[in-house]
């Protein structure tokens, strides 16, 4: 092997790793946005070094490169929708909490 093709390996490689690297999921927000932040990123690196592929004429880096980034793309979503539910479901858990609904009548009872 010549030192262009492992270049491209390494670059290949690498994104592969970033873009398919397990994470962890955890219920705290920081984190899961962590986790979606990170995808995003996956997705930028997967298509730049599909860029770079196709810049190169290099078919393997663009295939890998691509592949990366719709998946990264993907989970992000995947990601994207499921925090965008729990804070639905969080907010609709606080809006009628009994406390909220006891605080409510108490309010409009005092102000009629």
């Amino acid at each position: 092997m010549n030192t262009r093709n492992l270049t491209l390996l390494g670059v290949a490689l690498t994104v592969a790793a970033a873009a398919f690297a397990p994470m962890a999921v955890h219920a705290d927000d920081s984190s899961r946005q962590k986790n979606k932040n990170q995808w995003r990123n996956g997705a930028i690196l997967g298509g730049a070094a599909a860029l770079y592929g196709l810049h190169n004429h290099d078919t393997t880096t663009t295939i890998l490169g691509a592949g990366a980034a719709a998946y990264s793309a993907s989970r992000y979503e995947k990601d994207r929708h499921s925090q965008s539910q729990a804070q639905a479901a969080r907010d609709n858990r606080a809006r009628y909490h009994r406390s909220y609904r006891t605080r409510s009548r108490r309010y409009h009872h005092n102000y009629r």
